[in-house]
């Protein structure tokens, strides 16, 4: 048996657990990625606690990270919609 056919017949359960796995992932690696990008930009000096301005620089650039990738997985989506409606069209 191949690995194409064998893909086709494989457990829906199994198939449901991976694309949520795989979904798990992409939100750690999500989370790395805004963590990284805001403690270079917000973090000074380490202590304690945070203070005030650290904290709103934090919660301003997670906001503004969200917002970001937002709007690149819509502008992607909007993309990908415009390039099915014109090959549709194409074909007709």
């Amino acid at each position: 048996m191949n690995m194409e056919n064998q893909g086709a017949t494989a457990d829906p359960q199994l198939q449901q657990f991976i694309e949520i796995e795989s979904q798990k992932q992409r939100f750690q690696q999500l989370v790395h990625q805004m963590t990284e990008v805001c403690w270079e930009k917000c973090m000074d000096k380490p202590g304690p606690k945070l203070d005030s301005r650290t904290e709103i620089c934090f919660v301003n650039c997670v906001e503004c990270f969200i917002d970001t990738s937002q709007f690149i997985l819509n502008r992607l989506e909007q993309t990908q919609r415009s390039k099915v409606s014109s090959s549709e069209s194409m074909s007709e």
